[in-house]
């Protein structure tokens, strides 16, 4: 378990190749990329702006992992709306995020987007539905680009579907599709009924990336949480995907967040040798 990437948006308006750089110097192999952090235009890439992209990564030695916050822009796209145009418009938003991802070497997209996934004005059963349908138009091109679409289990505070991690994957069972698979994410489970290693043991063939992050949505040793459990479950499931530290805010100081986190890993790496 030494693939250790970070989610951008954790680093606020600071350059790229400054994020970059940080990341670099405190041990990380990865970046996870907010697509509204380098693109002002919403679904609008420019190949001069992905060929700078790539070139800042491979002059820093990391790889990119993929998408997340996939539909905090433009405003007004909804995936399990009724108004098929709406509808339409935000899957399709999706297939050009994919086929960004794809330019970017292939990796993961992360779809939580609670609000963007709400049902409104039908049942929840109905927008599942819809949900799924849309997952499932796309597997098959997402597959073609070298991607997988992760469906993310959310709280039900923020959304009414897909809040547990079981009903992420009976949605994935009925899908049928390697593209279209799920992620653990430590943050998101306050509707669970079992702890963070019960969990991975139930679900771990559905997994293909985990984010890490404290139950108060910011980096491990903010807590009070024990990760142990959870990361030697990973291990002996011989979990190879990324571990991609995801918080809620924009800190003072980026790289003190990057070296407590990279003490915490290099930390549970010890403890499990």
């Amino acid at each position: 378990m030494k693939k250790y990437a970070i989610c951008n948006e954790l680093f606020g308006d600071m350059a790229f190749q400054d994020s970059c750089s940080l990341l670099q110097k405190h041990g990380f192999h990865g970046i996870e990329i907010a697509p509204f952090t380098l693109f002002d235009e919403p679904g609008q890439f420019r190949p001069d702006q992905i060929s700078e992209i790539r070139r800042v990564l491979a002059d820093h030695e990391l790889e990119f992992t993929g998408l997340h916050w996939l539909f905090l822009k433009p405003e007004g796209l909804h995936i399990t709306t009724p108004d098929e145009t709406i509808r339409r418009q935000s899957w399709d938003h999706l297939r050009a995020l994919v086929d960004l991802a794809g330019q970017l070497g292939g990796g993961v997209l992360v779809l939580g987007s609670p609000k963007q996934r709400h049902s409104v004005g039908i049942s929840r059963q109905q927008a599942t539905a819809y949900l799924e349908e849309g997952l499932r138009s796309l597997a098959d091109f997402t597959a073609q680009r070298n991607c997988t679409i992760l469906l993310e289990s959310l709280s039900s505070s923020t959304t009414d579907v897909v809040n547990t991690i079981s009903e992420a994957e009976s949605s994935i069972r009925r899908i049928g599709h390697p593209a279209i698979q799920g992620i653990f994410d430590f943050h998101n489970c306050t509707d669970e009924t079992k702890g963070w290693d019960e969990l991975i043991e139930d679900h771990f063939p559905i997994f293909r990336h985990v984010h890490l992050n404290e139950v108060n949505g910011s980096y491990p040793g903010t807590g009070s949480s024990d990760f142990f459990p959870a990361f030697e479950k990973l291990a002996e499931k011989d979990y190879r995907g990324w571990i991609s530290l995801e918080i809620f805010h924009v800190p003072e100081d980026p790289g003190l967040v990057l070296a407590e986190t990279k003490r915490f890993l290099d930390g549970m790496e010890e403890a499990l040798r």
